[in-house]
C-alpha cells in the first residue's frame, strides 16, 4: 500500500515540469540629466533601488512571461544624476503544477534566475553613463514572496473579521 503511494507520488514529481525557454531585455532606458555638471562634483548619491516582478501566461501549452523591473535613482541632492530602468524577462514553461507551487515558481524562483542579468544590464548602463559601477545586492526573493503571502493573508483576516489566517506551511 505505501509502496503504491510513493510510486504515484514519483509519477507526479516525474510529470512536473520548470524550463527556461528564453531569457531577453524587455525594455530598458538611461537618463543622465545633470551631465556635465554632475562629473564636477564629489559623487556622493542618494541611491534608490525599486524592484517588481509581474507575470502572465503566454499561451495554452503552459509558457508564462515572467517580467522582473528594476528602476534605479541615483541623487544628488534633490536633482536626480540618473535614472536607470532595466526590465528582463523571460518564457518559462510550466507542466504539472499548479495553485500555490506555481506561484511561488513564478514570484520567487523565475525572478531568481532573471535577476543577475537585470543587475548586470544595470551595472553596464551605469558604467557606460560615466558612472562608478553599482553593485547591487542579492535579492531573496524566497523571503520577498512569504513576505507578501503574509500580507495578503492578514489584509485578508482583517477584511473577514479580524482573524489573521497564516499562510500555508507558515511557521510563527
Amino acid at each position: 500500500m505505501a509502496e503504491e503511494g510513493t510510486a504515484a507520488a514519483q509519477e507526479a514529481a516525474a510529470q512536473q515540469q520548470f524550463v527556461t525557454q528564453r531569457i531577453y531585455t524587455k525594455d530598458i532606458s538611461f537618463e543622465s540629466p545633470m551631465t556635465p555638471n554632475v562629473f564636477r562634483q564629489e559623487w556622493k548619491p542618494a541611491v534608490n533601488v525599486d524592484l517588481n516582478t509581474k507575470s502572465s501566461r503566454v499561451d495554452e501549452e503552459g509558457n508564462h512571461e515572467v517580467v522582473l523591473t528594476l528602476t534605479i535613482t541615483a541623487k544628488m541632492e534633490e536633482q536626480t544624476a540618473f535614472l536607470v530602468e532595466v526590465q528582463q524577462a523571460g518564457i518559462f514553461f510550466v507542466a504539472g503544477i499548479e495553485g500555490d507551487a506555481l506561484r511561488q515558481l513564478l514570484s520567487s524562483v523565475a525572478p531568481t534566475i532573471l535577476f543577475p542579468y537585470a543587475r548586470e544590464a544595470v551595472d553596464n548602463l551605469v558604467v557606460k553613463g560615466g558612472f562608478p559601477a553599482l553593485m547591487i545586492a542579492p535579492v531573496n526573493f524566497d523571503a520577498l514572496f512569504r513576505q507578501a503571502v503574509a500580507q495578503q493573508a492578514a489584509e485578508a483576516g482583517e477584511v473577514g473579521g479580524g482573524v489573521e489566517a497564516a499562510p500555508e506551511g507558515a511557521t510563527h
